[in-house]
């Protein structure tokens, strides 16, 4: 970032200059070795070597948005954590989750949280939110390096759209391609077990309770599935992080909420383990699915 007033105990002149309303840019420019892609990524490929995050979830309801979370990283077939968090508010109106490398994840969603930040402060209002959604996938194609050798990162991105009342949720592909998602949508090893869960439980019309307990499910039928993917440790009293945003801003649910709720959904499954049933015919009358 250069020392041309450092060395007489100052700050760098770079940081008095009026500068790029992105975050990514300033630091590219001044200390590119400090942004994720500005590492030398590794001779061989590592993907067992290190933590990797897996199952992320959300769907929207009226009103809102809401995202979650399973809380386990592997190694291979070791589990390396089994309290990692992996949803995290970006700002006050949106969210992001990731699956992939653990600590290149954290990295970026630390990265995308001062690049929102960064962007307020200097411009004086807040990006829209497929702005939002820009960003993250041009600071995860920074990222295409590392991903290549094994340290992949696929971020699963939601928010509250100010200006149409709704929540959306996009997607990305590991070379920063970014996809609008349709009322749902899941990401990670776990990912194919969730989607089809969240598939048969889905109501658009459904309130935050119902959309809460479907990524909730969803979860757990990944965690039924796919070793990589954490279910609710009741003994630890280790949940799946769940948080929503809406016209109120972002939420994280305390512990003790998820854990009622999953207190909920075990009794259901004691009855029944593969879990809720979706109606094979619609309703004569009103033609809907339930």
């Amino acid at each position: 970032m250069g020392t041309d007033r450092a060395g007489a105990g100052r700050l760098p002149d770079a940081l008095f200059a009026t500068g790029t309303s992105s975050f990514a840019e300033f630091l590219g420019a001044h200390a590119p070795e400090m942004l994720p892609g500005g590492r030398t990524p590794p001779g061989a490929a590592v993907s067992d070597e290190v933590p990797h995050g897996t199952t992320i979830v959300a769907a929207t309801y009226a009103g809102g948005v809401v995202m979650a979370g399973d809380r386990r990283a592997t190694m291979g077939n070791v589990i390396a954590v089994r309290d990692v968090e992996k949803v995290f508010s970006a700002d006050e109106y949106s969210m992001v989750g990731y699956a992939g490398s653990a600590g290149v994840g954290a990295e970026l969603v630390r990265l995308f949280q001062v690049e929102l930040e960064h962007y307020e402060k200097l411009e004086g209002t807040t990006l829209s939110i497929e702005g939002k959604a820009n960003r993250l996938g041009m600071l995860l194609r920074s990222n295409l390096g590392l991903a290549m050798q094994g340290l992949a990162v696929v971020p699963l991105f939601a928010g509250y759209d100010l200006e149409t009342g709704n929540g959306r949720i996009y997607s990305y592909d590991i070379t920063g391609g970014r996809y609008e998602e349709r009322d749902f949508h899941s990401i990670g090893s776990g990912s194919v077990f969730a989607r089809g869960a969240l598939k048969k439980l889905y109501h658009a019309d459904a309130g935050q309770d119902h959309a809460i307990g479907g990524c909730l499910q969803a979860l757990y039928d990944a965690a039924d599935d796919d070793s990589a993917t954490g279910g609710p440790d009741v003994f630890r009293r280790i949940y799946p992080v769940v948080a929503t945003v809406s016209d109120a801003g972002f939420h994280r649910l305390p512990d003790d909420e998820v854990a009622a709720l999953v207190e909920r959904l075990l009794s259901g499954r004691r009855r029944r383990p593969d879990g809720p049933t979706a109606p094979v015919f619609p309703d004569d009358e009103s033609g809907e699915a339930r």
